[in-house]
């Protein structure tokens, strides 16, 4: 990467501290976001996928709490900052689009309304210039009507158009860093491709760089720059996006992909991995993946692997590049 890095996350360790024992939901996470690219992270339901995203925004509530690590945007270290302090950074300096707009948007009152508040929440200006700068977002991101839009609320629009709202909520404000979290759940196929085409356009048109939560590999391959897939808590594999489909090396993004329906060959079964994501209170003494694995050996149940640099900027957890520069450990 030689863009400049807006947002650098350390060794991010987030747990829940339950009465059945303790839950290392993000278990040394390490990600970092360069000015205007857009960051995959990938991986099944259960990865640890939108607890580093809400680590990363401050969301974490009791029983979970950061443990360990840094994350840092432009350079300051916002990972323990005090709620005021951290109230104007979230929203204006680094926003996040949850998956379900409507669960996140307020029922009772107009969608205009709430993308206004943000902008009068984080910068001085009148209620006039904040409702115009509300429509010229609504254009931006391709609301029909943007007037008569501003005056509806969530349950008058579609799906399309709330998580559209959303967006321009995430964006009014011109923040560094814009977190998507499974931005295209339950929008069909044309939709999802006008949502991804939109958020492409945005990070390029304004400088933002976007964290893109998915467990869908097409949704990666489409618009992302670099990927980093994630597996019971942990990051198994990173690299640029061609470099990942081209020259897929951990046996759990091999068998993502394998999982993916070819149009031009003819299975009579799709290729499933084995098992299911273990239970983070009882992970396995050695990899998080050996019970899933093909290729586990011996040595995999007993000792945890580090992430070993394969590639200028490819990354593998797996015992099978222990001859190659270490870029972590355990």
């Amino acid at each position: 990467m030689n863009e400049p890095i807006v947002l650098d996350i350390r060794d991010l360790k987030s747990h829940f501290f339950t009465a059945k024992g303790e839950v290392p939901a993000v278990d040394g996470v390490s990600i970092q976001v360069p000015a205007g690219k857009i960051i995959g992270i990938v991986g099944e339901s259960g990865c640890g996928k939108s607890m580093t995203a809400m680590s990363v925004m401050g969301l974490l509530r009791y029983p979970g709490r950061v443990v360990g690590g840094t994350i840092r945007l432009d350079g300051r270290d916002i990972t323990h900052l005090k709620p005021k302090e951290l109230a104007k950074v979230r929203g204006n300096e680094i926003s996040m689009i949850f998956q379900e707009p409507m669960t996140s948007l307020n029922p009772v009152y107009p969608v205009g309304k709430q993308v206004q508040e943000a902008i009068l929440l984080h910068q001085k200006v009148s209620k006039e210039e904040a409702k115009e700068r509300v429509l010229q977002i609504f254009r931006a991101v391709g609301i029909p009507e943007p007037e008569k839009r501003y005056r509806c609320y969530p349950h008058q629009l579609s799906g399309g158009l709330r998580q559209r709202v959303m967006i321009g909520m995430a964006m009014v404000c011109r923040p560094k860093v814009m977190i998507a979290d499974e931005p295209t759940t339950a929008l069909d196929v044309t939709i999802e491709a006008q949502i991804l085409q939109l958020m492409r356009r945005l990070c390029e048109e304004q400088g933002t760089s976007i964290i893109l939560i998915t467990h869908n590999m097409g949704v990666v391959a489409e618009v992302c720059d670099y990927v980093y897939v994630m597996y019971a808590g942990k990051v198994m594999e990173q690299a640029e996006t061609f470099e990942l489909f081209g020259e897929t090396e951990h046996p759990y993004t091999q068998g993502l992909l394998r999982s993916i329906p070819k149009m031009d060959e003819k299975a009579h079964r799709l290729y499933t991995i084995e098992g299911v994501v273990p239970n983070l209170l009882h992970l396995p003494k050695g990899c998080n993946f050996c019970t899933r694995c093909e290729e586990a050996t011996e040595r995999c149940w007993r000792e945890k692997p580090c992430l070993y640099q394969t590639r200028e900027g490819h990354g593998v957890r797996c015992f099978k590049y222990e001859s190659e520069v270490q870029l972590d450990g355990e």
